[in-house]
């Protein structure tokens, strides 16, 4: 049974990550043909992604008939939705949505976020925005004439780890980790590379349906496996590092500023993060989902102190820092 893959929004880091596990010796005899959808198709990913085997298609949003010729074109059979880091999220999302339907793509996988369903429009748009995205590529699995929405799964995926690492230039030159969450409430960051990870084995699992009936119709949530709050996380840091890192509870408003001096993330991508943050405030985000992730892929996701380890580089404070502690 041949599996011919295409991955939205390769340009990025997530749909970067999930091609290259797929393209890995782990999982490449699972698959036919992996093809690879970039807005940006001269990003140094789609470069990389081609030397390890992979088709790479430049994608332009807002033409959806030529996007169906191209789906066509590559045979695709299995779709994975990763609605891109951009302010038109929805709308290309739905487009390539809608694009797969008329393709007669049969298998969706869509990444989705953790939190969207606790998400309020007013407060947490680019959060709830995913709860849109979601009903919209289910919205086909009633309709028995169309082959996309046939097979479905959905990967809520947890509040990126790597997210943690925009404020690297703290973490290095003060010793400090500035996160605005309150002090009390807890989260649970997954590390990028085991959401990967749960999506290669869902993409190249094949049952009688499309995808193996074990993920088939599934709504996966997928956290890191440690509830942390600031202080936790600055002590798994610390640990990591074998360095005294500390968590500073920082004002929404300076978080912000950081962010927008210190990363060139698409704005949108900024106001996801601050409205994660902001639910971590409000208490919603106190749980932890690793039962897909044990299920998937049998083995045990990246722990805090783990993940701080692989990017210890990036962390580690340039000098030592002197503290004044006030009591």
């Amino acid at each position: 049974m041949s599996r011919n893959v295409c991955i939205t929004a390769v340009d990025g880091q997530t749909g970067f990550l999930i091609a290259e596990l797929l393209l890995s010796d782990k999982f490449k005899q699972k698959i036919s043909s992996l093809t690879g959808l970039a807005i940006d198709s001269s990003s140094p990913k789609t470069t990389e992604l081609e030397k390890l085997g992979a088709k790479i298609v430049a994608h332009k949003p807002g033409r959806e008939r030529q996007m169906v010729t191209t789906l066509k074109q590559t045979g695709c059979d299995t779709i994975c939705l990763v609605p891109p880091a951009h302010q038109d999220k929805f709308d290309i999302t739905a487009e390539l949505a809608s694009a797969a339907k008329k393709a007669g793509v049969q298998n969706v996988l869509l990444i989705s976020s953790v939190g969207c369903d606790y998400a309020e429009r007013d407060k947490q748009p680019r959060l709830r925005e995913f709860i849109d995205i979601e009903s919209m590529v289910l919205f086909n699995k009633g309709d028995p004439n169309a082959p996309l929405g046939h097979s479905p799964c959905v990967i809520r995926a947890g509040f990126y780890a790597e997210n943690l690492l925009l404020y690297s230039a703290q973490a290095q030159g003060e010793g400090l980790l500035p996160l605005p969450i309150g002090d009390i409430h807890k989260f649970a960051p997954v590390a990028l590379g085991d959401v990967a990870h749960v999506a290669a084995h869902v993409l190249s699992g094949k049952g009688e349906h499309g995808f193996d009936d074990r993920h088939r119709g599934q709504l996966m949530v997928v956290t890191g496996p440690m509830l942390c709050s600031g202080q936790e996380l600055a002590e798994a840091a610390s640990k990591a590092l074998g360095q005294k890192m500390e968590f500073d509870n920082i004002a929404e408003r300076e978080a912000k500023r950081v962010l927008k001096s210190q990363s060139s993330l698409d704005e949108s991508e900024q106001e996801y993060i601050l409205e994660y943050y902001s639910l971590v405030r409000e208490g919603k985000t106190n749980y932890i989902a690793t039962t897909a992730f044990h299920d998937v892929t049998g083995e045990h996701p990246t722990e805090p102190d783990e993940f701080f380890k692989m990017y210890s580089q990036e962390l580690r404070p340039k000098k030592r820092v002197k503290h004044n502690h006030h009591s």
